[in-house]
């Protein structure tokens, strides 16, 4: 056998033994990840010493930037979601388009909400209304229920500085600014057809009415005064922010190149960078929506801490992620599946959607999908020139892959079978599909955008 092949084979082997772990032995995917790369490095022949390096390369390559990312970005999300400015958004926006077009209302509610917000949160903080307009208009949950839906999961896989695409974008070393700008490019579409479309369809076909088990007292609202809420206009223009300073700088590196000498341009380089975007809006949301609206600094403190529970988890996940990754570039694995990738010829962008989706209906984890899509890919990119630009469109190709086919293995499954009172059934034929439009039409524009470039 040639090296070449018990490469790859030793590859599929570490995979399989990451996909048992997760599944079967229920090990967390942060040791799970380890492991399996600790054993892709023996088994190809890496020393142990070596492996042990490998393994501190990789965990501090990746999270020297998605720790400091994550960290700003859940809290400012922590301080959105606490005062109260996620409610805002959904309400203002409902009035704006009116009762009869709210699907649209909350489709983009979703989306701009779970930019900073979890996904999961972000739910929990905005059901209530959902519940509110079913009870409203007597039609079903998931009339209203699957645009929101759709937006939060658009928004949760496809634009940074949410963690799942920012991590895929430091694996592979591309520009946040391309990402961000291809995600909102496949994500938009791909939240009309499975929100607002799918969800008037599948809201026709099944009926749901609240469950009783989730009903509250004052028409099914748990929300606060809005006389207590943030300005829209206020939590709008924070959220920008980010997002718009980093896209200030992609464009700013692609006119006059990274190393420019020019004042305006490092200025604009400077406040463009993530880390530098996200201090400047946390630090703006800790004022404007902790102590300028009466929470003590004590109190704006405890809710920064709070926020870093849950991104302590994502952050091991994406450093472990980062070791596999270097594991595979390290033991050689890297340019062989390169050279297989090309001399199929297989675009890129196809390779990693497959890869990454093949892993997400697994093993069920849209953040482990795209860890392991991103560590797979990463190597491979390596051997070949790709520009910034196809880097973006590889790194929403991957987060396209991650969100097909929710299913039984996916806890996000669960919570919105929870949420919505369905039967299992129910759950595949509304959240399943309605994952998988996105998937789909987030990775047919992202391929028909690379034939162009």
């Amino acid at each position: 056998m040639s090296n070449e092949m018990w490469l790859v084979i030793a590859t599929v082997l570490g995979i399989a033994l990451l996909l048992f772990l997760i599944m079967k032995v229920k090990l967390h995917a942060f040791v799970s990840l380890l492991i399996a790369s600790l054993f892709i490095g023996l088994a190809t022949g890496m020393s142990p010493m070596d492996i042990i390096d490998v393994i501190e390369t990789g965990m501090g390559g990746t999270l020297g930037f998605i720790a400091v990312v994550v960290g700003l970005g859940a809290m400012f999300g922590e301080v959105l979601k606490v005062s109260g400015g996620a409610e805002r958004l959904a309400l203002t926006l409902i009035d704006k388009f009116g009762e009869s077009r709210s699907q649209w209302a909350l489709g983009f509610t979703g989306f701009l909400v779970s930019i900073p917000v979890f996904l999961d949160v972000a739910l929990v903080i905005l059901i209530p209304i959902v519940y509110s307009l079913a009870m409203k208009t007597k039609k079903s949950l998931l009339y209203y229920g699957i645009p929101l839906l759709a937006g939060l999961a658009v928004a949760h896989s496809f634009v940074p500085p949410t963690p799942g695409p920012m991590t895929v974008a430091a694996m592979l070393g591309v520009d946040l600014g391309w990402v961000i700008l291809f995600g909102i490019a496949a994500g938009i579409p791909a939240m009309i057809l499975a929100g607002p479309v799918f969800g008037k369809f599948i809201g026709s076909k099944i009926h749901l009415d609240i469950p009783d088990y989730q009903k509250l007292d004052d028409e099914v609202s748990a929300m606060r005064e809005e006389r207590d809420m943030p300005s829209f206009k206020l939590v709008f223009s924070l959220i920008l922010i980010p997002l718009v300073l980093i896209l200030a700088n992609t464009v700013t590196g692609a006119i006059v190149g990274e190393d420019s000498t020019n004042l305006f341009a490092e200025s604009i380089q400077f406040v463009g960078h993530p880390f530098v975007a996200l201090i400047i809006t946390v630090v703006l949301t800790f004022m404007l929506l902790g102590t300028r609206r009466g929470y003590t600094r004590d109190e704006v403190q405890e809710i920064a801490t709070k926020a870093l529970e849950p991104a302590g988890i994502i952050i091991l996940i994406t450093g472990a992620g980062g070791v596999f990754k270097e594991v595979l570039i390290q033991s050689g694995v890297g340019d062989v599946m390169g050279n297989l990738v090309v001399g199929a010829g297989l675009p890129l962008v196809v390779a990693a959607f497959v890869i990454t989706t093949f892993v997400r209906v697994a093993q069920g984890s849209a953040t482990v999908a795209m860890v392991t899509g991103a560590g797979l890919m990463a190597p491979i990119i390596s051997i070949s020139p790709v520009s910034q630009p196809e880097l973006g469109l590889i790194a929403i190709a991957i987060a396209s892959g991650a969100t097909v086919l929710s299913h039984v293995n996916d806890s996000g499954f669960w919570l919105v079978n929870r949420f919505f009172g369905m039967t299992t059934g129910e759950t595949l034929k509304s959240w399943t599909v309605m994952e998988t439009i996105i998937g789909l039409t987030g990775f047919v524009v992202v391929f028909i955008i690379s034939i162009f470039i």
